[in-house]
């Protein structure tokens, strides 16, 4: 039989073609008015995608270069800071924080769940000069409660600068930027905006530029006042990945076009279809036997499911990939081999669901040996997309 390949893992995601005809068009120099014309009307939709009236940065480089900008622009040497991780990614903050001789003092959730906000307050203090967390924890498909988060900031902390990576989370979490008070969040291209790896976008709020001026980390490349200057400009302070950023604005007329143009509304319309899709792949994958690895705090970004004991993730992976040629995500660092990850976010519909559902109950029946009627799983996502429909 032919196959198709399939992306579901949770970056890259799928392309969307429309950006990928963008970035075999982009022959153009980038010191020139054609380009300016792109990357000022890009950097004016990305404040919009974000949902924020903050300026909106855009770098040549994966979502861990705005991490590492993030913690060099705003932090200097022996700062104490505050890393809040459940996670792989969690745990890069942690790392960043080192590398940067801060002192960064760290309160862990276990794998799997969010925190506990209670400790959350005990472990916040006054001098923390920086938060950092994920909004969506993709290793683990957990996600936190940004604005709970914010809000205890703002009790007990409130001159901290809140920075929440975002990589996962814009496109498939519904923020309020300005009215929480996130002082940075990070995006990548990789991720809701249907692109090739290469980009990261980020916002920062006046608070945060103010903390620029008295921040003596070193900085070039990662220097945000630099790119911020060139910006209004329609510049990069460096060269820019030319296509990347015309793909970028062909991926978000996309997203505003679902809305008739509306670019917000189409924000909304796509995190609502990561959430759906989320919710009938939770309810497809239960229904043939397996648990959810993050039940009480799930991202709509992706799905972490547990296998049953004794079976390795892993086998579930390549089983998908060798008969469907359909490409889920295993586990990572200490939880390789004990789940597996499919992603929502981005360029998936609902019959990407109902098709990797489908192909699901083959692998779980064929290779894992569960029973399985066939239909059970598509049954389960069917109803919660009827429901759905019905509200």
């Amino acid at each position: 039989m032919i196959r198709k390949t399939r992306l579901f893992t949770p970056g890259p995601t799928p392309l969307l073609p429309a950006a990928q005809f963008a970035m075999a068009a982009a022959d153009m120099h980038h010191r020139t008015a054609e380009f300016r014309a792109l990357f000022q009307k890009v950097l004016a939709q990305l404040k919009v995608f974000v949902g924020t009236r903050n300026d909106v940065l855009l770098l040549a480089s994966s979502g861990t270069g705005a991490m590492e900008a993030a913690v060099a622009n705003l932090t200097s040497p022996g700062d104490k800071v505050l890393v809040l991780t459940a996670g792989k990614f969690g745990e890069r903050w942690t790392g960043l924080a080192k590398a940067f001789n801060l002192q960064p003092e760290v309160f862990s959730a276990p794998y799997g769940e969010t925190f506990d906000l209670a400790q959350v307050r005990a472990a916040l203090k006054p001098e923390h000069k920086v938060i950092f967390i994920q909004a969506t924890e993709t290793s683990t498909a957990v996600r936190h409660d940004i604005q709970a988060i914010a809000g205890l900031r703002d009790q007990i902390a409130p001159d901290a600068l809140l920075v929440v990576d975002g990589i996962t989370g814009l496109g498939t979490t519904h923020f309020d930027v300005d009215g929480w008070g996130i002082d940075v969040i990070i995006g990548g291209s990789q991720k809701a905006v249907m692109m090739p790896p290469g980009l990261a976008y980020l916002s920062v709020s006046d608070r945060a530029w103010a903390a620029m001026e008295t921040s003596k980390n070193p900085r070039y490349y990662f220097d945000l006042r630099k790119e911020r200057k060139n910006a209004v400009k329609g510049e990069s302070a460096y060269t820019p990945a030319v296509a990347l950023v015309a793909g970028l604005g062909a991926a978000l007329d996309y997203i505003a076009g679902q809305a008739g143009g509306d670019l917000e509304k189409g924000r909304i319309a796509l995190i609502d279809n990561a959430q759906v899709n989320a919710e009938a792949t939770r309810a497809g994958l239960i229904a043939l036997g397996f648990a959810l690895f993050a039940p009480t705090a799930p991202a709509a970004a992706a799905t972490a499911v547990k296998v049953p004991e004794g079976m390795d993730s892993g086998a579930v992976v390549k089983a998908l990939k060798a008969k469907f040629a359909a490409v889920i995500a295993n586990g990572q660092g200490e939880m390789q081999g004990k789940l597996f990850r499919v992603a929502h976010l981005g360029f998936f519909d609902y019959l990407d669901t109902v098709a990797l559902l489908g192909a699901m109950e083959h692998i779980a029946k064929d290779t894992l040996g569960l029973p399985v009627k066939w239909g059970q799983a598509v049954a389960a996502a069917q109803e919660v997309y009827a429901n759905q429909q019905r509200r």
